[in-house]
């Protein structure tokens, strides 16, 4: 009997991309640490410490020799994964082995990594919102005065346009952008603090040199390409950070989450539907389905994010003085994974915004059921300049309507309110007239400047901005 397969999460193995799995992988996470312990070395011996440059050479020539399994052994015996690794390398770095590590602490890997990867997912993130924004861009464009039905409550209310609603997505999308813009450029290293924070160790080694202290953080930031480093911290740097981020990820999964909510009801109506292809099956029992699975998994993954958002509140509160462990094993899921989910939902996004389906003539439909209600107003005021009495014609249009209601709800008879005010005398109004006022660009207000305004103000500047983000290949889908 062959070996059985062992659980693999289907954010890695089915939905996230290779970028984004690749930031959490444990070559990346481990190469990290030793770049920094690589930094942390020169800096000590640029600042006078017993450090040669031989064995930054060493470091260097092996920064990528990550032997696994020699570092499982370490843990086993050590119980403990940093010491395992500096252990692992020191065995192919014999002469920089006394030197690894020299007065850091387990964070100044861990917690610096998680701030790198974090910032490098976040770079991801922000060039697959701007291509969903590039997807959508030229849909609002092509559909910016096609009259719809405007919901309020999910009931039928003025008209809007196609074209108009997609800005709605693609204004909370640039809200996104813009936040995960501020976490980019506020992110900050924890640096070389040590044990409470106090970065005790570092100073005995210069000894009591303050200056130098402050300039092997410095110099450390700088190779790992940060303007700087939290100006306190305990051990570790505020769990707070990683909650902040992960509200980030958060905001983005509540717009993609109301993006393809929208998109299932219209999905419903066969107004607008998602990419559907030759050969896909909508349902394994009931072969005419078109189900909405991506917009489905869209909602779904979005819900996972939401509530993986609340992990990092709950550790950020429940730090013990200046470190506690309880927060380890929590980020080491909740972090990588909201990042790979937000890579899917994005994923999931620029694919279904870059193959939309619109049925014109549906909508048509719809609207043209809906319009003789809308129009009354319009109607009112044109049989008082005939001589009218307002509150008078406002009572018959009201009776008509409800009448006209009945028929549609009750017989699923068409909307004969037209009809029925064309032969109520005291309009004086033919069909003809009446019937003039049934025509929907008359009701979609200032729909197409309204998008075009947006398209030119608000999302043109973010294209030109991450031109290389916009045409970058979207990701395939696996399912």
């Amino acid at each position: 009997m062959s070996e059985k397969a062992v659980y693999e999460s289907p954010l890695s193995s089915r939905y996230a991309s290779g970028e984004m799995q690749f930031i959490f992988s444990p070559d990346k996470k481990f190469t990290t640490w030793r770049r920094l312990w690589i930094a942390l070395a020169r800096a000590e011996m640029e600042l006078g410490l017993p450090v040669t440059q031989a064995q930054v050479d060493e470091l260097e020539a092996h920064a990528n020799d990550v032997d696994y399994a020699c570092a499982a052994r370490w843990e086993e015996k050590l119980r403990h994964d940093v010491m395992a690794h500096i252990h692992a390398w020191g065995e192919i770095c014999p002469n920089a082995m006394p030197i690894i590590h020299l007065g850091a602490t387990s964070c100044y890997v861990g917690d610096n990594t998680d701030v790198i990867l974090m910032r490098e997912a976040l770079l991801l993130v922000r060039d697959k919102l701007v291509r969903v924004l590039a997807a959508l861009a030229p849909f609002a464009e092509r559909y910016k005065a096609l009259p719809t039905l405007g919901f309020t409550h999910f009931q039928s209310a003025q008209l809007v346009t196609v074209g108009k609603r997609a800005t709605l997505w693609m204004n909370e999308l640039l809200m996104d952008l813009d936040e995960v813009n501020h976490r980019i450029s506020t992110l900050k290293l924890l640096g070389s603090k040590g044990t409470t924070g106090t970065q005790a160790s570092f100073l005995e080694l210069f000894g009591g040199d303050h200056e130098k202290v402050k300039a092997l953080e410095a110099k450390i930031a700088a190779e790992m390409g940060f303007d700087g480093v939290v100006s306190v911290s305990g051990q570790t740097y505020s769990r707070k950070m990683d909650y902040g981020v992960l509200s980030t990820l958060s905001g983005i999964a509540q717009s993609a989450s109301k993006f393809a909510t929208d998109m299932r009801l219209l999905c419903h109506l066969k107004e607008v539907e998602e990419p559907f292809e030759q050969s896909q099956i909508g349902s394994s029992a009931m072969p005419y389905k078109r189900n909405p699975m991506r917009c489905e998994r869209i909602c779904a993954l979005s819900r996972y994010v939401m509530a993986d958002a609340v992990n990092p509140a709950v550790t950020a509160a429940s730090q013990w003085f200046e470190r506690t462990l309880d927060d380890s094993a929590n980020k080491r899921l909740s972090v990588p994974e909201a990042f790979l989910a937000v890579d899917a939902i994005l994923n999931l996004y620029a694919n279904v915004a870059s193959g939309l389906v619109v049925h014109e003539k549906v909508i048509e439909k719809h609207v043209l059921e809906e319009l003789p209600f809308m129009a009354s107003e319009n109607i009112l005021m044109d049989a008082v300049k005939r001589g009218g009495n307002r509150q008078d014609l406002h009572e018959r249009i009201r009776v008509h309507s409800l009448e006209a209601g009945r028929n549609v709800k009750d017989l699923g008879l068409p909307n004969n309110l037209i009809d029925l005010i064309a032969g109520d005398p005291m309009f004086g109004m033919s069909r003809e007239e009446l019937t003039a006022h049934l025509e929907p660009g008359r009701y979609i207000g200032r729909c197409p400047q309204q998008v075009e305004e947006f398209l030119a103000a608000d999302v043109a500047p973010v294209l030109e901005k991450y031109p290389g983000a916009a045409l970058g290949k979207n990701t395939d889908l696996r399912v």
